[in-house]
């Protein structure tokens, strides 16, 4: 009986795959707004009511992409962080950055449907808050550490609206982080900026306007980090 459960396991395995690669193949011809179980099914030789047995609604296959697409650039980003490990925060900072750029960059409809334009009739789930974290995540503990290291300087002033502190200390404490507020609150701000820079390379805003494109978004991607207070000059301490 086991064999057979694993061989059924198995299957039921590749043919997830191959649903969600024809969904995908179709989120770049057509958009997610048109995305349509009865199409991948046709596409893929089953009748309808086969698919519907791995994905009840376009709403769950929807859920399945936007999950699988946070993951890889999670992924992405975290993998930087632990290859610069041994690098001073900046340069940290910088290649979490470029690790979400170049991710993007390779899957453009992947980034468009989980940073583009909403999907209409389309509400995320819960299970999709965990993997779009990851990103964030990864640029927090780079800030952490800086912070930890002596290499981050939190500016004194202006001080933050009193609702903006508020925001900050909900976030520490739901994300059990050792950073002031402000970091925190300058942290929220780079991560929104971050994806404004991809996205208007990706979308082609800066055609005829950034010919450089590699250099200019290192450059912004370490002028980010000290807008956080990372300092371009941090050394790791001795050991």
């Amino acid at each position: 009986m086991s064999v057979i459960r694993g061989a059924r396991e198995r299957a039921r395995t590749e043919v997830t795959a191959a649903i969600k690669e024809e969904a995908r193949r179709q989120l770049a011809a057509e958009g997610a707004a048109r995305l349509s179980l009865r199409a991948v099914a046709r596409e893929l030789g089953m009748v309808s009511s086969a698919l519907y047995r791995y994905f009840p609604s376009r709403d769950d296959l929807l859920t399945a992409l936007i999950v699988d697409a946070y993951d890889s650039v999670g992924e992405a980003a975290e993998n930087a962080l632990a290859d610069s490990e041994e690098k001073v925060p900046v340069e940290r900072w910088t290649a979490v950055c470029r690790a979400v750029r170049d991710w993007a960059l390779g899957h453009p409809h992947e980034y468009a449907l989980i940073y583009g334009s909403p999907v209409p009739g389309y509400s995320a789930p819960l299970d999709t808050v965990g993997p779009a974290a990851r990103v964030g995540l990864a640029l927090i503990a780079v800030a952490e550490a800086a912070h930890r290291e002596g290499a981050l300087t939190v500016p004194g002033s202006p001080p933050l609206p009193e609702a903006v502190h508020a925001d900050a200390w909900r976030l520490i404490r739901d994300l059990d982080r050792e950073l002031p507020p402000s970091a925190v609150a300058a942290l929220v701000a780079v991560w929104a900026q971050l994806f404004g820079l991809v996205s208007f390379e990706l979308f082609g805003q800066f055609n005829r306007v950034v010919d450089a494109r590699d250099e200019f978004f290192d450059l912004a991607a370490s002028r980010l980090a000290h807008q956080i207070g990372i300092r371009a000059d941090g050394v790791l301490p001795e050991e």
